[in-house]
């Protein structure tokens, strides 16, 4: 008989839950304080509305590209040192943001911080060691549900301290007490967790630099997969450039999609340096994995996480513009959006191991779907209420879809565990990416349908190409001998 899962126990392994949602709340706290403490901000340093713009959009640039180097990170040193390292690194960063003595040096602190948002992907690696893949959906739901609840706590506590203390400086005090508690917390996390559990092999990469993939025609898709990363960083940089926002030069615009030229094929290169011997030398059917698997959970993600970036970006704007709400009234009834985070992420990974991976995802994208074409038909003639019911149901359905996303990331391959959840996170802010630059540019009603619509095609991708894990998955033990474990 199964034990029962006891998320009030804080012995063993829903200790080191505990004790790693925790981390992943602070890096949020740290990373995504700058939106409710911009208006502070702005009055201090007395910045134009361009100016805050660009700080929050550099906040999230760097994200993209530092999820995908700590997957391979944390897949090679382990989540131990990698959370503590971002949570120190990061608020030292941190601190140095919010004594900043000019715009330019605000600037590059705010891009380098985008790392602190990789956090979430070293949590992922480790609760898929602790926890076995009966359990996976419900332990990775609750850790990054809760842990996104960081977002709330941001701004809940900053602007209140910032605001107690007052002054021009309030805000900066406001960012060094969280960076501090992040910084604590990174030193103690070290100290109170283990990769594993006690006799458990960490299994790591052969090679680093690259995923590794299994046949000739994953590598082909990998490659393609890898394209969108970079379409997201050259549609940040449009929006700084002068076809846009008019914050960066043309020759500076130029020479950042160059850069980003260079870099696609330098990594090309090195996925097939990584993985040419395939051609060659065949691997073993029982070290096999598809990335269609990858690719297809890739792009869930993209809409899932993407979707609610989005829409608690624009909310309370939609609440006001189109319904007359009075602002105050919008915020409040915008701010319940993030709050499902703590049921409806952990709900879809509870569904994920009660009715099957594919099933689950499946299921939570028909909601999505169905929502957000639903609110693509709103006009400002419609009862509030049935709007605002509208929005909580997309948001409970896309929430619950990144929950059943990563009850099944670590079920592809162990040892690429942070790999492919790095992958899949970055694929969330290019989502969010994607769905705040069409917001920018269609009517409300447009921008719901975008989404509903791009839901729909994930929704064929899920049922036509995604596979339900099943049997066990091999693993080489450093002697030699190989290890199955169970993903059913």
């Amino acid at each position: 008989m199964s034990e029962r899962f006891s998320v009030l126990s804080f012995s063993g392994k829903y200790r080191i839950l505990h004790l790693t949602w925790f981390a992943f709340f602070l890096t949020f706290v740290v990373w995504l304080g700058l939106g409710p403490m911009m208006p502070f901000i702005e009055e201090a340093l007395q910045l134009t509305d361009q100016q805050a713009k660009v700080l929050l959009i550099l906040n999230v640039a760097m994200t993209i590209p530092a999820r995908i180097v700590v997957g391979m990170l944390v897949d090679k040193y382990g989540p131990r040192i990698l959370f503590s390292a971002i949570l120190v690194l990061g608020g030292v960063i941190s601190i140095l943001f919010a004594w900043a003595d000019s715009y330019e040096r605000l600037a590059l602190l705010r891009f380098l911080s985008g790392f602190i948002g990789a956090g979430f992907v070293v949590g992922i690696r480790m609760i898929g060691e602790w926890f076995p893949a009966r359990e996976t959906g419900i332990a990775q739901g609750i850790y990054a549900g809760w842990g996104n609840f960081g977002s709330a706590g941001a701004a809940m506590t900053l602007p209140f301290i910032a605001a107690s203390i007052g002054g021009e400086n309030g805000w900066r005090w406001a960012f060094t007490f969280a960076s501090l508690v992040a910084i604590a917390y990174g030193i103690f996390y070290y100290t109170a967790v283990r990769n594993t559990p006690k006799g458990s092999t960490y299994f790591k990469p052969k090679k680093s630099g690259a995923m590794e993939v299994t046949s000739p025609g994953d590598l082909v898709l990998y490659v393609l997969m890898n394209i969108p990363l970079y379409l997201a960083l050259a549609l940040l940089t449009w929006k700084l450039s002068p076809a846009k926002m008019g914050l960066i030069g043309w020759a500076t615009a130029d020479a950042i999609y160059a850069g980003l030229a260079v870099v696609f094929a330098v990594q090309t290169w090195r996925v097939w340096h990584l993985n040419a011997h395939i051609f060659k030398d065949p691997v073993p059917e029982l070290h096999r994995y598809k990335f269609k698997q990858v690719a297809v959970l890739d792009w869930a993600y993209l809409v899932t996480f993407g979707t609610e970036l989005a829409v608690v970006s624009m909310l309370a704007m939609f609440y006001v513009s189109w319904f007359g709400l009075p602002k105050v009234v919008a915020a409040v009834l915008a701010g319940v959006y993030p709050f499902l985070n703590l049921f409806a992420r952990p709900g879809g990974g509870w569904l994920s191991d009660r009715i099957g991976r594919k099933r689950a995802l499946a299921l939570t994208f028909v909601g999505i779907t169905a929502s957000f074409l639903a609110l693509g038909l709103v006009d400002p003639s419609w009862p509030v209420a049935l709007v605002v019911g509208l929005t909580l149901l997309g948001g409970i359905a896309s929430k619950a879809g990144s929950g059943a996303v990563y009850a099944m990331v670590p079920l592809v391959k162990r040892r690429l565990t942070g790999q492919i959840a790095g992958m899949a996170g970055a694929f969330g802010n290019v989502g969010a990416v994607l769905f705040l630059t069409v917001n920018s540019l269609v009517d409300y009603d447009q921008f719901f349908l975008f989404i509903g619509a791009i839901s729909g095609l994930v929704l064929l991708l899920i049922l036509l190409f995604l596979e339900e894990p099943a049997g066990q998955m091999a693993e080489i033990l450093p002697d030699g001998t190989v290890e199955l474990i169970e993903v059913k």
